[in-house]
């Protein structure tokens, strides 16, 4: 694992699979990193309220949710927010769109390219808020919250997670939620409803895009486990997110802007899908995954 940047200054650099990046903890107690299993309790998150926000239809979220970013800023309130994305592009738009202090009132006091680093800047940071990818190196999202959930269950200062991916697939929603996040936003998300989303999950609010939300109603309203699919746990996570861009009509230039890696990456992800498949063409690939429901 790569170190980060603790408060003394270190500038260490880590890598994800396709990007480099460099993790920064901010300020904050620190404290050995939290191991143990994941304790969220998903159901009484869904059973609070749900916010509607960030619909990838464009729609946006209305009601007083609105305006509370700009009522914390106003009263001077303040949430810190440690960033968890393999994408340092990302991190950084991030940073740029919701970390004026100032003006939105968060304040990013650290940032994560993988599972490893992201532990650490958490533990040594203790936010109130992580704003948690689905898919890292080192295990994914689910993996972060097993270790940091002892930082979950602090009664006194509990560190509250908010998924944000680009992935709205139903077993990653649920994933995450089943794991201990409070909320789960994609990414296309406004920077104002991001900021609001933030703020709603500190307070202890479950948030969700309102398509999201029905995903997680519908599994815990089952009692039955969804079935494995031994084909689909062939895949890593980038090849699920590569596969359901192709399966809804993406163009390769598309999936690489959409997932901040390159064409020839994205050539070598469906080559892969389609040899571990052992399907022709992406035709096909699109019917096996709308057959899974996965489109």
């Amino acid at each position: 694992m790569s170190d980060v940047n603790g408060p003394t200054g270190q500038t260490p650099a880590s890598h994800g699979p396709e990007d480099a990046a460099v993790g920064t903890a901010g300020t904050g107690a620190g404290a050995e990193a939290a191991t143990g299993s994941a304790t969220g309790s998903a159901t009484e998150s869904v059973a609070e309220s749900v916010a509607d926000v960030g619909a990838p239809t464009g729609s946006t979220a209305v009601g007083p949710q609105t305006t509370a970013a700009a009522t914390a800023a106003e009263g001077g309130r303040r949430v810190r927010v440690v960033l968890v994305d393999d994408h340092r592009m990302f991190r950084t738009g991030v940073q740029a769109e919701i970390g004026e202090t100032e003006r939105t009132g968060v304040e990013v006091v650290g940032e994560a390219a993988d599972v490893d680093q992201a532990v650490t800047v958490i533990t040594a940071t203790r936010p109130e808020v992580v704003l948690l990818d689905v898919h890292l190196p080192g295990g994914g999202g689910v993996e972060v919250l097993r270790r940091c959930a002892p930082l979950m269950a602090d009664a006194r200062q509990p560190v509250r997670f908010l998924a944000l991916s680009v992935s709205d697939a139903a077993e990653d929603v649920i994933g995450v939620i089943r794991g201990g996040a409070r909320g789960y936003v994609t990414k296309t998300i406004t920077g104002t409803d991001l900021v609001n989303s933030v703020f709603r999950v500190q307070e202890g609010d479950a948030v969700f895009s309102p398509r999201l939300a029905g995903f997680v109603l519908d599994a815990f309203a089952s009692t039955d486990a969804p079935p494995v699919d031994e084909d689909l746990d062939r895949l890593t996570q980038r090849e699920r997110e590569v596969l359901r861009l192709i399966a809804r009509g993406y163009a390769y230039k598309e999936i690489a802007k959409q997932l901040f890696i390159s064409v020839k990456t994205v050539e070598s992800h469906v080559s892969a899908v389609l040899r571990k498949l052992q399907l022709s063409n992406r035709h096909e690939l699109t019917r096996w995954a709308t057959a899974r429901r996965l489109v």
